[in-house]
């Protein structure tokens, strides 16, 4: 799958969750008010969060499948990161909101919410479970952060729901005197939200540092590049992070009688190999470099690789390799 089929697949699913959510809030607050429930409400503003954090995601997709040009010579991949880390801190700061009222709701005597409300969020809690699973198999499927994001965001809904749920319940069963459970409700609901948020933030705060990428890449970078007619050795691969893909560079070993001309046509070929064999790769740095003789045995040891050799090669009967 190319990078822009990607791109266009990440954007429909973005889409897909905009349109349910838009149409949830609608729903939430209004049972909310007409039912007196706070948490449904607060369930409510929360899933309005929703809409701006996929518009959030809708555009980082779209800035990051930008090409580079003049300005990014490396593209515009971190706008996925950048996009993820918003959503993240969004859903912090519903957190603290929807915290501070349910304090404020708790100390202040209302009226027990309606039986109704609880059918409306059995309806929604199945929806938006769905929805998260849908969304998280798509961002698994396009090993997407950002989508992955996205994806929770829409399981914390659902767990709120099922917070208020639990809350409205307890209310209408204990009568007058639990009506604050709802408001509690309300209130569990926003530390779950909260934590979603931290979780999310630290894995889109490591793609903007240029955190390592998994070792099974760089070693299929390197089993890519060995495979190349005329790679002695593979010194080390190292990778970054960039939306969709990574940027990776290669530091090849090859016969040191190799003319400038000939080191430079291996390297164009072992960057071809690794680009067109390996989709989430976006382009490939080759650095060309004299065979030092036998090296170090092991391929990757904890994402850092060392002592990549291709497949044995033939001699002649007078020990020269060819």
């Amino acid at each position: 799958m190319g990078r822009s089929e990607r791109a266009q697949r990440s954007i429909r699913v973005a889409q897909a969750g905009l349109l349910i959510n838009a149409v949830l809030v609608v729903v939430k607050i209004g049972t909310g008010i007409i039912g007196h429930s706070y948490a449904l409400i607060a369930d409510g503003v929360e899933s309005s969060l929703d809409i701006f954090s996929s518009l959030i995601v809708w555009r980082g997709i779209h800035v990051a499948a930008r090409s580079a040009d003049e300005s990014y010579h490396f593209g515009y991949g971190k706008a996925e990161s950048v996009a993820a880390a918003a959503v993240s801190l969004m859903l912090m700061a519903a957190a603290i909101g929807i915290a501070i009222e349910a304090v404020r709701e708790i100390l202040t005597p209302h009226h027990l919410p309606a039986p109704f409300t609880l059918v409306v969020l059995v309806v929604v809690i199945a929806i938006k479970e769905t929805l998260f699973r849908y969304v998280m198999r798509e961002g698994a499927a396009l090993e997407s952060g950002i989508v992955q994001a996205d994806a929770w965001h829409h399981r914390s809904d659902a767990i709120t729901s099922g917070a208020a749920f639990l809350g409205i319940g307890i209310a209408l069963l204990g009568g007058q005197q639990y009506a604050a459970a709802d408001d509690v409700a309300a209130l569990l609901a926003s530390g779950i939200i909260a934590f979603n948020g931290v979780r999310l933030l630290r894995p889109a705060l490591a793609d903007l540092m240029d955190r390592a990428p998994e070792a099974e890449l760089l070693e299929s970078v390197a089993d890519e590049a060995a495979r190349e007619e005329g790679v002695l050795h593979i010194e080390k691969v190292v990778a970054r992070r960039a939306g969709v893909g990574h940027f990776v560079t290669v530091h090849v070993q090859a016969d040191p009688r190799l003319t400038l001309h000939d080191a430079h046509e291996l390297g164009g070929r072992v960057r071809s190999r690794i680009v067109g064999n390996l989709p989430l790769v976006i382009d490939a740095t080759i650095h060309m470099e004299p065979f030092a003789g036998e090296a170090a045995e092991g391929i990757v040891q904890r994402g850092r690789l060392s002592g990549h050799r291709p497949r044995p090669r033939e001699t002649g009967g007078d020990g020269t390799a060819y």
